[in-house]
């Protein structure tokens, strides 16, 4: 004990007094924040969470307002019933959201990779075409150079990108780990 401290202080700091104001007030964002995400799930997929009955509710009544202030308290109202609830209650759903939101990100990587390598392939890159051979080549490339060609003429002419489509689609279908790595 320091000399300048007296013992009645020293006893109070001993002391547990929970979680500060701050987390408090972050736990509670936290929780608001979660109340968005959930009345922002298709119904489909809410269905499909564990929730509590009067958390069910509130949130149905959350997604039927349309006013802008009182959509705001009735989320305020969603969080404070959620609160009662202990973490563990929606620990489950916490997992989910996350995993789904990860699962989603990745997916739009692909997708945007996907794209990406279309935009190459009909933007005169015949480089672009012979890695793609070469990293799968179970692809037939008759009918790749086919739409390479076709979605270039659709551009060029101002038509209905149809081949332009069946290009993404092929890359799409394409295996993610092409065979003959050897790693």
């Amino acid at each position: 004990m320091s000399p300048s401290r007296s013992r009645n202080q020293t006893e109070l700091d001993d002391e547990d007094y929970g979680p500060s104001r701050t987390q408090q007030r972050r736990e509670a964002l936290a929780t608001l924040t979660l109340a968005g995400q959930l009345t922002e799930l298709p119904p489909s997929r809410l269905a499909k969470l564990e929730l509590p009955e009067d958390v069910r509710r509130e949130i149905d009544i959350t997604r039927r307002m349309t006013a802008h202030g009182a959509r705001k308290r009735q989320l305020a109202f969603l969080a404070k019933v959620m609160r009662r609830y202990g973490d563990d209650d929606f620990a489950a759903v916490r997992a989910e959201l996350g995993e789904n939101r990860d699962r989603q990100r990745q997916e739009n990587a692909a997708m945007h990779r996907l794209e990406a390598m279309r935009e190459r392939l009909i933007g005169e890159d015949d480089k672009a075409l012979s890695e793609l051979i070469d990293a799968h080549p179970q692809i037939d490339r008759q009918h790749l150079r086919s739409l390479v060609r076709q979605a270039r003429n659709e551009r060029d002419a101002g038509k209905p990108p149809r081949a332009f489509r069946e290009l993404f689609q092929l890359l799409k279908d394409l295996p993610r780990d092409p065979p003959g790595d050897g790693a």
